[in-house]
């Protein structure tokens, strides 16, 4: 779908909220509910091919699932790829071009707990990759998510990576786990027109004052997944006719599958 489409959501006059699925049968769900566009979740991804979240699905699976998406959806697709399905950077570039060929509109890849210089090498590779083929790089910082730093060190690190990546070929900045509004601003005032992507989180201010703070996306994450399959759980219990099963979380469900 188009790009431009895509990045015209983000200079919207509210947040650009975007469901996440894991599927092609949730991705068409989801636009039947009237999402102007759908990102996709990594671990609902993973889990829906049979692995645990963290790296473990290959390119060609994910690739294929991306495949089946894109062919029941007629709104922006963006895919979350992790840290790029490996660590060399001409791969990355390699496997989000073949990406950009299927018709996804965006990527959104993490450095996760790597050096910042690594995402650098692969946003770069990426950008050479795609030889002026447009496509919203989402640059997805991991320092609230993983709690490398707090507080005004957290922001200060936030800002400090967003101005590598963004020299480096990303269009946003993705920072799952900031939540109050005096850390959104002052990463937003930062980062100028470069669009900000919260996650949805416990005590996440209203989507008001995530736009007024200057967020531009909100993403649902994984909870969307994990609430399907937490809901198949406690169905199929019912039908067995037996207890309720204990809660299906994120840990639960991903030890279930790292077999």
């Amino acid at each position: 779908m188009s790009v431009q489409r895509f990045r015209d959501l983000h200079r919207g006059q509210a947040l650009l909220v975007l469901p996440n699925a894991w599927d092609a049968g949730s991705a068409a769900a989801i636009r039947h509910a009237g999402a102007p566009a759908i990102a996709t979740t990594s671990a609902g991804v993973a889990w829906a091919c049979g692995w645990p979240d963290g790296n473990r699905l290959s390119q060609d699976e994910q690739a294929a699932a991306v495949r089946r998406i894109l062919r029941v959806v007629d709104v922006p697709l963006s895919v979350d790829i992790e840290e790029g399905g490996s660590d060399d950077p001409e791969a990355v570039g390699a496997f989000v071009a073949r990406l950009a060929e299927a018709g996804v509109a965006g990527i959104n890849i993490e450095d996760g707990a790597g050096a910042p210089e690594r995402l650098v090498a692969k946003l770069r590779a990426i950008r050479a990759a795609l030889g002026g083929r447009d496509l919203f790089i989402n640059a997805r910082t991991d320092i609230y998510l993983r709690g490398l730093a707090s507080g005004d060190a957290a922001v200060d690190e936030v800002i400090r990576r967003a101005g590598l990546y963004r020299e480096a070929g990303a269009d946003g900045l993705f920072a799952p786990g900031i939540r109050t509004v005096e850390a959104i601003r002052r990463v937003t005032t930062a980062l100028g027109d470069m669009p900000l992507n919260v996650m949805l989180v416990p005590e996440l201010p209203s989507r008001e004052a995530l736009f007024e703070a200057g967020a531009r996306r909100l993403s649902a994450g994984i909870a969307l997944s994990l609430e399907a399959y937490a809901g198949a759980a406690r169905g199929a219990a019912a039908f067995l006719g037996v207890a309720p099963p204990g809660e299906l979380d994120y840990a639960t469900l991903n030890g279930l599958l790292a077999r």
